[in-house]
């Protein structure tokens, strides 16, 4: 049996399970097991753990210009990650109802910026409309019902090593955030590509923070305290003011013992007006025009790829963690989840933030209680207000959220134990979908390895008729995404 975290029943909460009010019934608060006060900090705490993307998106598709010399820039960017996202976390809390927070995905930012812009020389209204082009898709798929039909053909042992494997995901992005694990320089000329924080040692200020903050966690969780990770972040920001209050550490873009983001100290404003200059500034055909059709459509095929899996795989693993799924790993009216969570993909092109996608790092909400989609409107609600208030989530670093990422981690890493591991063909498309996840910075890619791996290893155990034929399709799908560069280099 896997055992999971369930936060300690609040004080005061109704012992009932009949639902007390319009708002109860709505979100399932109390059939869930859960109470508006939980909802609410859980949905606090998601934010702040997602809310370093307003400050990152910026840097990778804001500096940037395209072959017109066109720079989205800095705040136009910073203003419409917060309102997408905004928008997005509401209509997934209110339309779905789940915990779930969206915002532009990593990686797909990266893809969109490097690969579309940077290698492909598209413009960023045309990168963009490929971005809507491909929400598009992934909105087709999921009214068809074909993404229902992919989540519920993949084996339960996939599903378990997908949970599995995003828990450590996760936890590599809080290790390596918080500055305790850290790149080799090229220059050391050596084989060991990640070291304990400088020359294995924990030489700087943000990651010591960050170790009293995963001390701090860990025994709220320990002790099942009701609200333990956040007040675990609201602790660890405190302390990290103190120390740069007191230090004057600065930001790591000045040195790179400082802070990684947000550096901890109040602001000499409070907000202003933000610019949505951006929204709407799309060309849908552009790329195929300039890039030429089959180039632009095997763009749109990886885009496509990588954002169907990113979520589903996130999903997957948020839902078992939520208690949400049944005993398939399958949630609950998933056709509408998938749908709006696919126009997050339209509703990033269009407002140039990027495609917006279903965030991994909601897992520090739930494990802090959030059962509901009543969590994610809060975190949405806050998003909206950052793109006015902007300094007030600049005070909160991103080593005092890394502890919440690095807790659950390792309560997704609990579930291990389902897994067959006595049996080979089932345990090393396990094995590689939760090391790969991790290694590779990517979720899509860990899923697509893990896939191919399970189809080649049923067949090498003479179980090819147990075989689904969407698994062979996925495969094969797959094959083509991890061959795209040499492809797209050869239609360049």
């Amino acid at each position: 049996m896997t055992t999971r975290h369930v936060p300690a029943p609040e004080q005061g909460a109704p012992a009932e399970t009949a639902p007390t009010g319009g708002l109860d019934r709505f979100f399932h608060i109390t059939e869930r097991g859960s109470t508006v006060g939980r909802e609410i900090r859980g949905g606090v705490v998601t934010f702040f753990a997602m809310a370093y993307i307003v400050l990152l998106n910026p840097l990778i598709i804001g500096t940037s210009p395209d072959r017109e010399g066109t720079v989205l820039g800095i705040p136009q960017v910073a203003a419409v990650t917060a309102l997408v996202a905004g928008v997005m976390c509401i209509l997934f809390g209110v339309i779905a109802k789940y915990p779930f927070g969206i915002a532009t995905g990593l990686g797909l930012n990266t893809l969109v910026a490097v690969t579309l812009v940077g290698q492909q020389g598209l413009t960023w209204p045309e990168a963009m409309g490929l971005v809507v082009i491909d929400g598009i898709i992934i909105c087709i798929l999921a009214i068809t019902g074909f993404r229902t039909a992919v989540f519920n053909a993949i084996p339960n042992s996939m599903k378990v090593a997908m949970s599995v494997g995003i828990g450590m995901f996760i936890a590599m992005i809080g290790l390596v955030d918080a500055g305790f694990v850290r790149r080799v320089p090229d220059a050391a000329m050596t084989t060991v590509p990640v070291q304990l924080g400088f020359e294995g040692s924990i030489a700087s200020w943000p990651t010591l923070v960050f170790v009293i903050g995963l001390i701090i966690c860990g025994f709220m969780v320990i002790r099942n305290i009701p609200g333990g990770l956040f007040i675990g972040i609201i602790a660890t920001t405190i302390i990290a003011m103190i120390v740069e209050a007191a230090t004057g550490t600065g930001s790591s873009a000045d040195d790179p013992h400082g802070w990684s983001l947000a550096v901890p100290r109040l602001p000499e404003s409070f907000g202003g007006v933000p610019d949505l200059s951006l929204v709407g500034n799309v060309d849908l055909i552009g790329a195929f025009i300039n890039a030429g059709a089959i180039a632009a459509s095997l763009m749109v095929f990886t885009l496509v790829l990588a954002n169907f899996f990113d979520a589903m795989g996130t999903m997957t693993a948020l839902g078992r963690q939520a208690e949400l799924a049944d005993e398939n790993g399958n949630l609950p009216d998933m056709k509408r989840a998938l749908v709006v969570e696919g126009f997050g993909a339209v509703a990033g092109g269009f407002a140039s933030s990027s495609s917006n996608t279903v965030y991994v790092d909601s897992s520090a909400g739930i494990a802090d209680g959030a059962r509901t989609g009543l969590a994610n409107v809060i975190t949405g609600l806050l998003f909206l207000a950052a793109m006015f208030l902007t300094p007030l989530y600049e005070i909160v670093p991103i080593e005092a959220a890394a502890p919440v990422l690095v807790v659950v981690g390792a309560l997704m890493m609990m579930q291990v134990g389902s897994i067959e591991w006595e049996k080979f063909h089932v345990a090393l498309p396990a094995f590689l979908t939760i090391v790969v996840m991790p290694f590779t910075y990517s979720i899509a890619n860990g899923i697509g390895v893990g896939f191919i791996a399970f189809t080649v290893m049923a067949v090498f155990a003479g179980k090819t008729k147990d075989i689904h034929w969407i698994m062979w399709l996925i495969s094969a799908l797959f094959v083509v995404y991890f061959v795209q560069g040499p492809l797209l280099a050869a239609l360049s």
